[in-house]
């Protein structure tokens, strides 16, 4: 029978250990320290022998593999489960080291559960223990799909009830009449700053008569209709709207929060400070060619100090790739095209305090191979049964650096971990999701080019599409605002700008 199986270090050290009938820690440690002790130097052997047990080992660079069992076990059996233990634990550890063991720790022990049960061997092979550590049930997917519809259908539900209850209180404010007891939704819950807001509404609402204040009655609590009130059957809807994952409010993008973590705002954000956002959507082929490259920018405005409303923004485009630019509507388009300056139609009107306004977009598609930003260049060449992949990047636009750049080839599933040659950077192996991901955290002019070697069984169509992803602080398009100034007196005004280069989509099939 087998009594346990433990990786250890050359002195005897326990790293992991699975014990398979009742044996207390003393016990297990004593015999893994006593372990190296027994082998006679210069010589090689599978198993050595102490008075009441078996160890039989498998070295593994600088640790021992080991299974204990008693001395009446089949040895031929206990060499091909050794041999089984050996191969599970590079599925999880990329490196044969002790930290990486430790690491994965749990992960081996629910293989090994998988090996041996109650001391004796399983009929199972790689791929089987791979399949059942995993623990795929379609009867799980099959719940969680339905689970999900009705999540869906639930949040529609609430989005419909939500809009009638708007409805119904604007209508209750255009014929006068006192509103629905469920109150008002008030602008900060439904239709607060959004992103891209719009500077027609917000000069339009600012340009509003005053009314005059009513005097103030001194007699009990009024009933009046109250423009903007929150009532409670309205919070509870948005509560359990934004419970359900829903943002009532500014909506952002997965990528563009990710870059926000990594591309934090500048510390001295200034009364007007500016985002130039940049995307980028590329498809490109495996022999070459570029097949579609789409980028699309914007610069967004935000001023946070009302004597700063009336200003000009002075542009710098010294693109040369023909890129589509496109103004705002209440933008002064003949001032941009006559002297790249961004103002407003009327120079009596001001710009939105307090919100995020999009005053310049612009836009390049093409397919000329000389515009990719980054080259990939993989390579799969067949080698007996397995694949050599030779995978390289180049940086193009030598002016970008680009951060957090992150290359994901997929590998064939049930098939190990890849084996490493040369690298420039770093790796990491996603058994789980079958990917390599080489990590590199800057490409810039320096570091302008590198490559990956690697070797692993499997087809060349196997390692495609490779997916890139990365920000940067610099934008593709050469866009700059250079120069902000007042309207009246031309003064200029003190600003902060904020540049941010994404992906969207980056594959090469």
């Amino acid at each position: 029978v087998l009594l346990a199986a433990a990786v250890c270090t050359k002195a005897g050290k326990a790293i992991v250990s699975r014990q398979f009938v009742e044996m207390t820690r003393t016990r297990i440690e004593g015999l893994l320290a006593a372990f190296p002790k027994l082998m006679n130097t210069g010589k090689q052997h599978t198993f050595v022998e102490t008075e009441s047990v078996r160890y039989v080992y498998q070295p593994m660079e600088k640790l021992y593999m080991v299974l204990i069992t008693t001395k009446n076990s089949n040895i031929l059996e206990d060499l091909e489960t050794l041999r089984l233990f050996s191969r599970v634990i590079p599925e999880y550890c990329r490196a044969l080291e002790e930290n990486e063991i430790s690491e994965h720790c749990f992960d081996l022990i629910f293989a090994f559960d998988e090996i041996v049960a109650l001391g004796y061997r399983e009929n199972v092979n790689l791929a089987q223990i791979r399949t059942f550590t995993e623990m795929d049930s379609h009867e799980e997917k099959v719940f969680r799909a339905v689970r999900e519809t009705q999540e869906r259908e639930a949040k529609a539900e609430m989005r419909r009830k939500a809009k009638e209850l708007q409805q119904a209180r604007r209508d209750a404010e255009r014929q006068g009449k006192k509103a629905p007891g469920f109150g008002g939704f008030g602008s900060s819950a439904v239709s607060g700053g959004t992103t891209a807001a719009m500077i027609t509404e917000t000069i339009i609402e600012t340009e509003k008569p005053k009314v005059a204040p009513a005097p103030a009655r001194p007699s009990g609590p009024s009933k009046a209709l109250k423009l903007g009130a929150k009532g409670k059957e309205v919070d509870n809807f948005v509560d359990k709207l934004k419970s359900e994952g829903e943002n009532i409010m500014t909506s952002v993008g997965k990528r563009s929060t990710e870059a926000a973590k990594v591309l934090a705002p500048p510390v001295n954000m200034e009364s007007v400070h500016m985002k130039i956002e940049e995307k980028i959507s590329l498809t490109c082929g495996r022999d070459g060619g570029l097949q579609n490259m789409e980028l699309h920018g914007m610069i967004m405005l935000h001023i946070s100090d009302e004597k700063f409303a009336r200003i000009r923004l002075h542009v710098e485009n010294e693109d040369k790739r023909g890129v589509q630019l496109q103004t705002h509507p209440n933008v002064d388009k003949k001032l941009f095209t006559a002297e790249s300056q961004i103002g407003l139609k009327n120079p009596e009107k001001s710009f939105p305090i307090n919100s995020d306004v999009g005053v310049l977009k612009w836009r390049l598609q093409t397919t000329e191979e000389s515009f990719i930003p980054l080259t990939i260049n993989c390579w799969p060449s067949e080698s007996g049964n397995s694949c050599d992949v030779n995978i390289e990047y180049e940086l193009q636009e030598e002016s970008l650096e680009l951060n957090d750049v992150i290359i994901a080839i997929p590998l064939p599933s049930g098939v190990g971990a890849p084996v490493i040659g040369e690298i420039d950077g770093e790796y990491r192996h996603d058994s789980r999701r079958n990917l390599l991901e080489w990590c590199l955290p800057v490409i810039d002019a320096k570091n302008k080019s590198g490559s990956l070697e690697f070797s692993i069984a499997g087809q060349p169509n196997d390692f495609f599409p490779v997916q890139v992803s990365f920000v940067s602080k610099k934008n593709y398009c050469n866009i700059q605002v250079t120069k902000v100034t007042q309207v009246d007196g031309n003064s200029p005004v003190r600003f902060s700008t904020e540049t941010t280069f994404l992906v969207d989509k980056y594959e090469i099939l």
